[in-house]
């Protein structure tokens, strides 16, 4: 049986051998092409590695549809809650595949082991949550708004960021968390004349636009409902609720920073990822994903350890619900995916009744090389090149960007290998003559060879990426340019936008002198910038 129609087709758990990363996501590539009625879902065992997967299956698979699942870029039981792009992301995903059932096309659902253990909100909330407007069609611009308000969007007098919107009139503004730019909706009485993205930063339109579909930003999402469930919840799991501003916030219909962490007290229930897959969602596991799995389910105990205890004390009002209310419990992750068909992926060869090696070895590190001085490296990287295209393989030279696959090219040519191609993508490395090497832009921290493919990363031959250093400023030339600024001049910070230099001021912070820029922005409000930071 051909080992794919095996891997896609088996029942219960199979260990997928031969497997390092980078050949993971182009044999998951194909097994989604195969499993056209149905999903892979992807579980890396951190963020780092998901960004690695996500891009070697860019490469690999291009024409599969890729949805990426994150977790919550902030701390168990924190104060401060998941950045609004990251939630948007989220929904995003689940929307998309609460939408599809079955998927029509390949689809891989890409997420981390902890991104997967945490609870979400049920399939149907998440099916009621997008909002299409069409022009031509009416617009009722209090409902609109009410479903702005609803599910995260931030009123703003200018729309820049993606979850923000405005309302003039006739003509509203709003930035969906999935588009790459706003849109502008112009209407005439109740009817949407047209549809325009714009550019955020000039404000001017880019090009129309016959449909927009809107979804939520926030996994809370705060309706009337919503809001008396939180507060019987609340009281149920709490008690009275004293002076917590979490809870006076909630029930006028407001939003508090880290509201997210009391998830469960919005909604009858929570579902989680898996509630959203088909029963035949294939199921691939990163080789150490069940152990991060652990990892962070101690880290999440010890974050609730803490909190309860803080609780205890006088004046504090942060009250943590309890782990299992938010997270998957070991026993519960097991139940999950019992019986459901699981590929646990390794880079390492094994033999088994319950194995599938798929005969890729983790490729030449040229290590030996770069440790000795009477060596040159790229001679090295060339002459195994060589054979590997004189053994039948089609080889190829992995970089990070294409500035560095440029200049390894170069020192390569340098050093006799003159012909080598640069191709886009793995279905154009496959169309080129096999006996030509070829560059890619492919991010891997380490090559992979099978019998008829070799992959060298730039990290394998320099045991470092090939990136020209970030020049930076030191902080006492900064302290003179600023000293050509002059008070009232308007300067541009990378996150906060637009402010108004008023000059240096000198703070004391831990008893140590820090020299500071001091910004004015809309209301007054200042920052103050350690100029030690500028270029961090």
């Amino acid at each position: 049986m051909d080992p794919l129609k095996r891997i896609a087709e088996a029942a219960g758990r199979l260990e997928l051998a031969g497997a390092p990363r980078g050949y993971d996501a182009l044999v998951l590539g194909d097994l989604a092409k195969k499993k056209k009625g149905a999903p892979v879902l992807f579980v890396a065992r951190d963020e780092p590695h998901l960004t690695a997967f996500a891009e070697a299956l860019a490469f690999f698979a291009p024409e599969v549809e890729a949805v990426r699942f994150p977790a919550w870029d902030c701390l168990p039981y924190d104060r401060m809650g998941p950045t609004p792009a990251v939630s948007a992301q989220r929904m995003a995903a689940l929307y998309r595949l609460n939408a599809r059932g079955e998927a029509k096309t390949p689809l891989i659902v890409a997420t981390t082991a902890y991104a997967a253990l945490q609870r979400v909100p049920p399939r149907e909330v998440v099916a009621a949550a997008g909002y299409i407007a069409a022009a031509g069609n009416d617009v009722d611009m209090a409902r609109l708004e009410t479903y702005f308000a609803v599910n995260g969007y931030a009123k703003a007098s200018t729309v820049t960021d993606r979850g923000e919107y405005a309302v003039r009139g006739g003509v509203v503004d709003a930035f969906p968390p999935a588009g790459e730019e706003p849109v502008r909706l112009d209407l005439f009485g109740d009817t949407l004349e047209s549809i325009r993205a714009f550019d955020p930063l000039s404000q001017r339109s880019t090009r129309q636009l016959k449909t927009v579909e809107f979804l939520p930003v926030s996994e809370v999402l705060i309706d009337g409902k919503a809001v008396s469930r939180f507060r019987s919840g609340y009281l149920k799991a709490f008690g009275a609720a004293g002076e917590d501003p979490l809870y006076a916030t909630v029930s006028e219909g407001g939003r508090r920073q880290g509201m997210e962490h009391w998830l469960p007290l919005f909604y009858q229930r929570l579902e989680t990822l898996f509630d959203y897959l088909v029963p035949e969602a294939l199921i691939a596991l990163d080789h150490h994903a069940e152990g991060a799995l652990d990892d962070r389910l101690a880290m999440v105990a010890d974050y609730h350890d803490s909190r309860a205890e803080a609780a205890k004390g006088k004046g504090v009002t942060y009250r943590p619900l309890p782990v299992d209310a938010l997270y998957l419990t070991r026993e519960q992750w097991d139940a999950a995916l019992k019986d459901r068909p699981v590929r646990q992926l390794s880079p390492f060869s094994n033999e088994g009744e319950r194995v599938v090696d798929l005969g890729a070895r983790p490729g030449r590190d040229f290590a030996p090389e770069r440790a000795q001085d009477s060596v040159n490296l790229f001679e090295a990287a060339v002459a195994h090149a060589q054979a590997r295209t004189k053994g039948g393989k089609r080889t190829l030279f992995a970089s990070w960007s294409e500035g560095s696959s440029s200049r390894l090219g170069a020192m390569l040519g340098d050093h006799g290998l003159k012909r080598l191609q640069l191709v886009a993508d793995w279905s154009q490395a496959k169309a080129t003559d096999p006996k030509i090497p070829m560059r890619v832009v492919l991010p891997l921290e380490g090559g992979f060879e099978t019998d008829t493919l070799a992959v060298i990363s730039e990290t394998d031959i320099l045991g470092d990426r090939l990136a020209r250093p970030r020049k930076k400023r030191r902080a006492a030339n900064f302290i003179a340019e600023a000293g050509s600024l002059s008070p009232g001049d308007l300067v541009v910070h990378v996150d906060h936008g637009i402010g108004r230099y008023d000059g240096l001021k000198t703070l004391e912070v831990q008893q140590a002198p820090h020299d500071c820029l001091e910004l004015i922005y809309f209301g007054d409000s200042k920052l103050y910038l350690p100029v030690e930071n500028i270029d961090s």
